[in-house]
């Protein structure tokens, strides 16, 4: 007995429709929430105050209030980190020589996914690529690129970085 498709399964057009249908459905089930939102716009932020703030101008108090009591921080190259951890981490290793080290995000790559409970947002996750630099005689050169995602979570309305994947870490080559 011939199944109901066999007819089509030769099909060019049925494999189009059926290639768009896929397309769509990925789309929308990854659809990262609009640039132009408050949501990706405050996230944009505390972006910036835990890399331009701390990272770039190891103005280390900006952290206290964005860092989650039970932050965790997963790096593929210096491993696991607790909240006390992560603070002494960068204060006596980017910190020590504050005007070295920098970080850049890369441009065009920060995305954020609302997490939703019955229709309310109670997170997000947000990731993207970024570039490290180091200063030599004066001047940054970029010298490696990786891949991060964040776990942030609505903590009584606050925006809290609960986990982080730093990861992908390599060389940067143009």
């Amino acid at each position: 007995m011939n199944s109901f498709l066999e007819p089509f399964k030769n099909s060019f057009v049925l494999k189009i429709l059926l290639f768009l249908a896929m397309l769509f459905y990925n789309f929308v089930l990854n659809a990262q929430i609009d640039k132009n939102s408050d949501l990706y716009k405050t996230l944009k932020i505390k972006d910036s105050i835990i890399f331009e703030k701390t990272f770039n101008l190891c103005e280390l108090e900006k952290l206290d209030s964005i860092i989650a009591k039970d932050f965790e921080f997963y790096h593929d190259v210096g491993g696991k980190q607790n909240r006390e951890e992560f603070f002494k981490a960068i204060r006596n290793n980017i910190c020590a020589k504050p005007g070295i080290n920098k970080r850049n995000l890369v441009s065009n790559s920060l995305e954020v996914h609302q997490l939703k409970d019955n229709g309310t947002i109670y997170g997000a996750i947000q990731k993207g690529k970024h570039t490290f630099l180091q200063k030599t005689n004066g001047i940054f050169k970029t010298v490696g690129i990786a891949d991060f995602t964040h776990l942030w979570i609505l903590e009584n309305k606050n925006w809290k970085l609960k986990r982080v994947l730093s990861y992908n870490h390599k060389p940067y080559s143009k």
